[in-house]
């Protein structure tokens, strides 16, 4: 009967003891970023982390002042890119994603020559869905969640060596490829 017993404590330490290590391992200590700057931010500060933000300034006319926008850009919001080309003598203008830059302007208007559409963006990302829902594999890798993506597209894709042939057909100088073995594995 004291064998027993000694028996069942043991397992039933053992079985604490593996579910404490079990539970430790859980812990995540240092993967999550945010606690990783609240440790290093309790042992010292950042200074460089603060950014100052401009100082505020009156305009002569309020009336001339452009209507506010949510998610804007503020004037006195720190731009410390366009600060630092501005201080080694850049324009800081030619950051901006809405400028073109003039030797792309002939490529620009040829590629909107039938027009654009202001929600590009938004029509692919709805014919790709439909595509892919149309395309998404068969029963058992739906079921398992197999990525399907690069063979639901396969006939969409280019073939580069039969492209590569057909550019040095008809003349036209191409760059050294790697022979296809190398990608194929004969």
């Amino acid at each position: 009967m004291a064998a027993k017993r000694r028996s069942r404590a043991v397992l039933v330490r053992g079985v604490l003891l593996g579910a404490a290590l079990m539970l430790s391992a859980c812990g995540g200590r240092g993967k999550d970023p945010t606690l990783m700057n609240v440790r290093s931010a309790s042992r010292s500060p950042d200074e460089f982390a603060i950014l100052p933000t401009k100082p505020l300034q009156l305009p002569e006319d309020l009336a001339s002042l452009p209507n506010p926008t949510p998610g804007g850009a503020n004037i006195t919001d720190p731009t410390p890119e366009a600060d630092a080309v501005a201080a080694l003598g850049g324009n800081p203008a030619r950051l901006g994603p809405t400028t073109i830059a003039a030797g792309n302007g002939g490529l620009v208007s040829y590629a909107a020559r039938f027009g654009t559409s202001a929600d590009i963006r938004g029509v692919l990302a709805a014919e790709d869905l439909e595509y892919r829902r149309d395309n998404d594999g068969r029963l058992l890798e739906r079921l398992a969640n197999v990525n399907v993506y690069y063979r639901a597209y396969a006939p969409m894709s280019l073939d580069q060596y039969a492209e590569l042939e057909r550019w040095r057909r008809v003349g036209a100088k191409t760059v050294g490829a790697p022979p296809e073995e190398v990608f194929t594995g004969n």
